[in-house]
């Protein structure tokens, strides 16, 4: 399958381009984390190694310890989108080290900086929303996430148990697929260029190292049964939180799914337009959500600058929607977290039910 060629870059994404490097030069700002998100990482890792060394090491009563299991969930999701999402896009600090350093939280619960960056970096922020190319918006055949995936009579009933597979991701993510992708050396029809000896330790390090954090470790110290039901909670959380906030970004109602030209591969837009296109951001007003999700309610500014740290998105986004609406783009923006996610359950049962 050929890669799909978008056309060639035009004024829209030229002009947002001189605006956004206009607004830094004018206020000052580095395009990097401040001292905030600083603070926000070491509060948020100092709590997942707290609940950590609480539970494994001090067993508190049954119904805490399973409160703090599912705390730990929703804290191992935050780490993702607030530390490791930025430190791999090298946007959480003007240091690559410290970007490195903040890229690897992903090693340390279990997943593979390589692959994500290999999965995410690479071609789900260039093939956003192209069948057979994003990964992201590849469930077959357990769900239908675009109009050119097959139909299965089970579909008809994805927007009821859509959560089910959603709770099961993280565990698919650490236990399946990074393995997947390691061994077919493909993520969806896209080849994976070689790794090299230091990429394969990597990967293979982070991985017993989890081995060791969450299984052996635990299973020690407080049981089987006690750590299999609180491993199963936590993930289970964790899982979910990331399905929902990744996914309300790209299928909704409102996202496009344009489609390559069925012999040249050529796309209608440009990238930028592609990526407005086939974005929507949620619930951009409130600021708990927006820094409990590290600014990835912002989706549309991520995926036109994810070089620039989440902790400016309220600020350029008001440059972005201008732009898109001097150039008549449309821009996808829910004003509440309940309204995206009510478009994303009516797109599934769209997928579940049109031809």
């Amino acid at each position: 399958m050929a890669l799909p060629k978008f056309a060639a870059t035009r004024s829209f994404h030229t002009e947002l381009k001189t605006r956004i490097n206009q607004y830094f030069e004018e206020s000052g700002r580095r395009m990097t984390g401040d001292t905030s998100l600083i603070v926000k990482a070491v509060l948020l890792v100092g709590a997942l190694i707290g609940l950590y060394v609480h539970l494994v090491f001090f067993t508190p009563p049954t119904a805490l310890a399973l409160l703090e299991c599912a705390v730990a969930g929703c804290v191992i999701a935050a780490i993702g989108f607030n530390v490791m999402h930025d430190g791999a896009h090298g946007s959480f600090s003007r240091y690559s080290w410290v970007n490195k350093l903040a890229a690897y939280t992903l090693g340390v619960l279990g997943g593979s900086p390589y692959m994500w960056n290999s999965k995410h970096n690479l071609i789900h922020h260039t093939y956003t929303n192209i069948a057979g190319h994003d990964d992201d918006i590849d469930i077959r055949p357990w769900m239908r996430m675009t109009p050119d995936q097959p139909k299965h009579a089970l579909h008809r009933y994805q927007h009821f148990y859509f959560w089910v597979l959603y709770c099961l991701l993280y565990l698919s993510w650490v236990f399946a697929m990074d393995y997947q992708k390691y061994f077919t050396r493909q993520i969806g029809a896209i080849g994976l260029k070689p790794m090299n000896t230091g990429e394969h330790v990597s990967f293979w390090g982070f991985k017993a190292l989890n081995l060791v954090l969450y299984i052996a470790l635990p299973v020690y110290m407080v049981g089987f049964l006690p750590w299999l039901a609180g491993f199963l909670l936590s993930t289970s959380v964790a899982g979910l939180v990331l399905s929902m906030v990744f996914q309300l970004a790209h299928t909704v109602e409102d996202a496009a799914f344009p489609i390559p030209h069925v012999t040249t591969g050529k796309m209608e837009d440009e990238w930028a337009i592609h990526q407005v296109r086939t974005t929507a951001n949620f619930a951009t007003d409130n600021k708990v959500v927006s820094w409990l999700v590290g600014g990835l309610n912002f989706q549309i500014e991520h995926h036109l600058f994810p070089k620039i740290s989440h902790v400016h998105y309220p600020a350029i986004s008001k440059i972005v929607q201008q732009v898109c609406d001097e150039f008549d783009v449309k821009y996808n923006n829910y004003t509440r977290t309940r309204s995206a996610i009510a478009s994303h359950v009516g797109f599934l049962r769209q997928m579940g039910r049109a031809a």
